[in-house]
């Protein structure tokens, strides 16, 4: 048995050349600091995918470090996602409270390949 890449958590229809904006994280270890954060990530989430231009988002996170990846028609779709009102509130609740630290990188995808495992 085949496992259908369509099974696996990717972003779909993404086709180069698009941006990928990369987000690595480290969380305050401070409970008192992490309150509301998993609300406000969420509703980022829902608000980056009304940005015209916005292809999608995958993340992983361990007890130690975070990364989300979200990818982009253009560097102004992205543009417009970096000057929303509510996610420059939400830049500055992650800078007083929920991060220890965090980096970003904007890269420019020229080019994407896929493979999934036979299963069975």
């Amino acid at each position: 048995m085949t496992a259908s890449s369509a099974d696996l958590p990717f972003v779909r229809g993404t086709v180069p050349p698009y941006y990928a904006a990369i987000l690595t994280t480290v969380l305050s270890q401070d409970g008192a600091d992490m309150i509301g954060y998993a609300e406000v990530a969420a509703h980022m989430a829902e608000l980056a995918e009304r940005v015209d231009g916005y292809l999608g988002m995958e993340f992983a996170r361990d007890a130690d470090c975070g990364i989300t990846v979200s990818y982009w028609r253009d560097l102004d779709a992205l543009q417009r996602w970096r000057e929303d009102v509510d996610h420059l509130a939400a830049q500055r609740l992650g800078r007083e409270r929920y991060y220890l630290g965090y980096r970003a990188r904007i890269c420019r995808v020229e080019h994407e390949y896929e493979w999934t495992r036979a299963r069975g």
